[in-house]
């Protein structure tokens, strides 16, 4: 785990978007939780703190969901692995090239996923402390 650790509630979930955004050392964000855990609200916040118009929501279905700030440029990518069975059906989307492309990539379920993840990345992980409470460490 990481050096930062805070415990919060949904009504504080800005904040905690805020302090990754502040203290993240790179564009590519792996959250790792439990079913229910928040991975999904975490990323919405975020999406919305970094200028996105979009309503962000999980790509559960569709795998990855792309999303663009008020001047219509690309923010980034949000991919959803939790449907995966192997990480082959991964690349045949391309996972790399938005990989490669200079925006933010936020990854639900990484570890579907673990050979194909890049070095440069920060593992986000939230645990839930109680029915209203979580725990976030990166």
């Amino acid at each position: 785990m990481g050096s930062f650790t805070q415990r919060y509630t949904e009504a504080e979930i800005s904040k905690v978007a805020q302090s990754i955004i502040k203290n993240t050392t790179s564009k590519t964000l792996c959250f790792y939780g439990e079913m229910g855990a928040g991975k999904t609200t975490l990323i919405k916040a975020l999406v919305t703190l970094l200028g996105s118009t979009d309503s962000a929501n999980s790509p559960t279905f569709g795998i990855v969901n792309e999303y663009e700030k008020h001047d219509n440029s690309l923010l980034g990518y949000h991919f959803d692995f939790y449907r995966i069975d192997d990480e082959s059906e991964i690349l045949d989307l391309g996972f790399d090239d938005y990989l490669n492309k200079n925006c933010w990539v936020f990854i639900e379920w990484p570890e579907k996923i673990p050979s194909l993840l890049p070095i440069e990345k920060v593992d986000i992980h939230i645990s839930i402390i109680d029915e209203t409470t979580r725990q976030i460490n990166f």
